[in-house]
């Protein structure tokens, strides 16, 4: 992959299979745009080192859009759902719920999310380092700020006014998360029920064959 020659005509999205970085395919899919999807492999920062050169963090996700340049995968689904004006995906200022909108979207990475990377470093990656316990001190942490989700759902679908949006994305693929990495046993049912209903999308569906199709050409590619 030369990412130097990349073309910007086309918003396009470097990312991991099955990482954070799925929200934005995810996002893109059910808003319909067309994005130029990048799978790389895991860890980028290692297996990749010429992504450096345009994004030095070496995190996933990024997406390139001409002069534009994001790495946050809640503020990228935003974006892909609002890069052409606002769509049921997102809720504008003014509209029922759009504090909430804001809410549930950062809430999403911010304190529903970081624990499980904190766990997943501690308790899994680097377990031998004898960190395990402060890993498993985050899984509790993460169960606990579910309580947050949980009543916002009680006699709701979806989060915010009435529609699948953004937020939901943004919530969903931390259940996701949690589903993958071991952490579902302090799942609430409710919520279990919430993430079966998001992953039953068919913009959901798409998004996740998309990334997996790249991720196993990448793999047949390095072998």
């Amino acid at each position: 992959m030369d990412i130097k020659k990349d073309t910007m005509k086309t918003p396009v999205l470097y990312t991991c299979a099955r990482s954070r970085g799925l929200r934005a395919t995810w996002a893109a899919e059910e808003a319909g745009v067309d994005i130029d999807l990048k799978i790389l492999p895991f860890p980028p920062r290692y297996l990749a080192p010429e992504y450096l050169e345009i994004n030095p963090l070496g995190t996933v996700p990024l997406l390139v859009d001409g002069e534009s340049r994001m790495t946050e995968s809640c503020a990228i689904a935003h974006y892909l759902a609002t890069r052409s004006g606002y769509t049921p995906l997102a809720i504008a200022p003014g509209e029922r719920d759009y504090a909430e909108y804001c809410d549930y979207t950062y809430h999403a990475d911010a304190t529903i999310t970081f624990p499980q990377t904190v766990y997943m470093r501690f308790a899994i990656f680097e377990k031998d380092k004898g960190w395990a316990e402060a890993g498993l001190a985050y899984a509790k942490w993460f169960h606990k700020r579910l309580i947050k989700i949980e009543q916002r759902l009680d006699g709701r679908e979806f989060l915010c006014a009435d529609r699948f949006t953004v937020a939901d994305i943004c919530v969903g693929y931390a259940l996701i998360l949690a589903e993958s990495v071991g952490l579902d046993d302090g799942v609430p049912e409710s919520l279990k029920e919430y993430r079966a209903r998001l992953t039953a999308r068919d913009g959901y569906k798409r998004a996740f064959e998309r990334e997996e199709a790249g991720r196993l050409a990448l793999e047949k590619g390095g072998a």
